[in-house]
């Protein structure tokens, strides 16, 4: 049989290998060989069509028992014309059953089996006519007359908060090799699912579903932003102008004299995106840290305040102790 193509072969893998350890190999070669890693490697690029190929037809379970027969009618050098063969079915045919005698060859078996309709040729006339056309045979051999159905596809794609809140264009790969450029809303949230249009199984679509990764300094809650942000003890007893990052980048906030450590305060507007470009707030909270190393100056501050300071933090508690 001409062209034959050992798909198990191309994959590296046994005739009994599971889907799984299939798509396990598949991703592997997809990357190896994907054009975008190999820019100008026509080796590379016929490879990775290859690979594609042989795991459309090996990761579905209906295309790969009719190739496994075909296979199987190829070794025993055919049958008589009209005939089907016994696979142990008990003789009785089965719709899904095929004549493999109509096929002149590989590929023409292949176009039927994947819904790939092929390529006419003219003839003396300028009338079209079927590839490998043989008088005394029917066209509708070579025809292809099954629709092929399109199926929607789904990709997980985890991306930093800033991308989530910024959009804009991202070159992302996906699972089966495919790299593409996709132009990303601003305000992303995890769960969120993006279409792209004819970019699934057979012209299906594909939805690319969102998680946002956790930051180091920013949560997310809503429409909230959450940070923590420390200040110093001068800062905390005297107030004044800091400055606090957010999506936007640094902005000044100002601390009333006297915070404490845990206290809450809002920057408004600078939360995520709610829609109606309306956004939600940013919650800073205080974290007052000791230094624990100072200068001989700082010390001597330190010590000259002690000994000028009107009130205990802990007068109430003592206070309380002594009224029981």
């Amino acid at each position: 049989m001409k062209n034959y193509r050992n798909y198990y072969a191309m994959l590296g893998v046994s005739r009994d290998a599971t889907v799984e350890e299939i798509k396990k190999i598949y991703r592997k070669l997809a990357r190896q060989y994907h054009p975008d890693l190999n820019p100008g490697n026509k080796s590379a690029e016929e490879k990775f069509k290859d690979i594609g190929e042989a795991y459309e037809v090996l990761s579905d379970t209906e295309k790969r028992r009719k190739y496994d027969q075909f296979s199987r009618f190829w070794k025993q050098g055919g049958f008589p014309p009209g005939s089907i063969p016994n696979w142990g079915n008990g003789g009785s045919r089965t719709t899904s059953d095929m004549d493999f005698s109509e096929f002149p060859d590989f590929n023409t078996f292949v176009d039927q089996l994947l819904g790939r309709r092929p390529p006419t040729r003219e003839t003396g006339n300028g009338s079209p006519k079927n590839r490998d056309f043989r008088p005394g045979t029917s066209k509708n051999a070579y025809t292809v007359n099954r629709a092929v159905s399109r199926r929607d596809t789904e990709a997980q794609l985890v991306v930093p908060l800033e991308k989530a809140y910024q959009g804009g264009r991202e070159r992302i790969r996906l699972e089966d090799g495919r790299s593409m450029e996709v132009n990303m809303p601003p305000g992303m949230v995890t769960g969120q699912k993006i279409r792209l249009k004819g970019q699934g199984s057979n012209g299906g679509d594909l939805y690319i579903k969102i998680e946002v990764a956790a930051h180091s300094l920013f949560t997310l809650d809503g429409v909230d932003i959450h940070c923590l942000i420390p200040i110093s003890p001068v800062e905390a007893v005297l107030g004044g102008m800091i400055e606090v990052p957010t999506l936007d980048g640094l902005v000044k906030m100002t601390l009333p004299p006297g915070v404490r450590g845990g206290q809450r305060l809002r920057l408004a507007a600078k939360g995520y995106p709610s829609g109606s470009d309306r956004r939600g707030d940013q919650i800073v909270e205080l974290q007052i840290i000791a230094p624990k190393e100072i200068t001989p100056q700082e010390r001597e501050l330190y010590e000259q305040l002690r000994q000028v300071q009107s009130s205990s933090p802990r007068s109430r508690i003592l206070e309380a102790q002594l009224n029981q």
